[in-house]
């Protein structure tokens, strides 16, 4: 699997925000985007979601299923944590499983709890936890509905020391098996050997 971008061009309320733009990513790799503010990574991380359109240029996936598109192959862990606070943590995660196409998110549900550390507050409702608490039930759902490729945005926002190591133990294990990884960070990630694309424009 490889997902690859060539010449891309975005350009947002009149204003370029990057052109001539290529990278690649493959599975088994971490391509992580650098830059001050307003260069375009989150923008990058849209495109490539199918959020947005390109003005110019492509966006590639060699591999994967070819029943699906890019899109359908990719999580998009952005800024928002995009719960509904009245559900349940279990109810938030079970939602959004099944809305990303896992008719089976249940099964994955306790693993994943389990794996962000959000095990005991399976029947909390979600207005009730942290801003960190809430960004870890985010992260819950890339297990809940797995998926190759991970868009992560600033994963790392919002969490604790204990927290972070545990997101760096799951791209570590999401890279192990075959997954790639395209994020946007301002800080470490805790991963070894990761491709960095540094990306320019006005802060």
């Amino acid at each position: 699997m490889r997902v690859t971008g060539q010449r891309l061009r975005c350009v947002r309320g009149g204003r370029e925000v990057f052109c001539d733009l290529d990278f690649a990513v493959a599975g088994g790799e971490a391509l992580i985007l650098t830059g001050r503010n307003g260069a375009g990574k989150t923008t990058l991380l849209r495109l490539i979601a199918g959020l947005l359109t390109a003005a110019a240029g492509h966006i590639d996936l060699d591999g994967g299923d070819p029943e699906l598109s890019l899109a359908e192959q990719a999580h998009y862990l952005g800024h928002r944590d995009a719960l509904k606070p009245s559900l349940t943590v279990a109810e938030n995660l079970d939602f959004w499983a099944a809305y990303l196409g896992n008719g089976d998110g249940a099964t994955f549900r306790a693993g994943a709890l389990a794996a962000v550390g959000l095990a005991d507050l399976a029947h909390l409702p979600a207005g009730y936890l942290s801003a960190g608490q809430r960004r870890r039930l985010s992260i819950a759902r890339l297990l809940a509905a797995p998926r190759p490729i991970w868009l992560l945005d600033e994963p790392t926002a919002a969490l604790d020391v204990a927290a972070q190591a545990r997101l760096s133990d799951l791209m570590r294990a999401h890279l192990a098996g075959g997954g790639a990884i395209i994020a946007a960070t301002h800080g470490p990630l805790g991963l070894e050997g990761v491709k960095e694309l540094r990306m320019g424009g006005a802060g």
